[in-house]
């Protein structure tokens, strides 16, 4: 019997996909109350994820709805650049 692969669902557009097709993010603290989000392609970093499409569409749809913060659980500034150069097409 084989099991189903897992499924997650992207913070920027809603849609459900498997965990391999989705990009998988984690905040890392810099200072008290600043943090970065990191991509974790291996999905082996430790704490919290949240789950995007690696595209630039899906990252901007998240950054409006403020997704990462909720999916997270942080509070703060959130630095998206190291996330925006990861993404093919993305500003970096």
């Amino acid at each position: 019997m084989q099991l189903a692969p897992p499924v997650r669902t992207c913070v920027g557009c809603r849609q459900r996909a498997t965990a391999s097709e989705l990009l998988r993010v984690v905040a890392i603290e810099r200072e008290a109350g600043q943090f970065s989000l990191m991509p974790d392609p291996a999905r082996r970093a430790p704490g919290r994820g949240a789950h995007l499409h690696p595209v630039p569409a899906c990252l901007v749809l998240a950054e409006r709805r403020r997704a990462f913060g909720r999916a997270l659980r942080v509070t703060g500034v959130l630095d998206i650049g190291t996330l925006n150069e990861a993404i093919p097409g993305g500003d970096g």
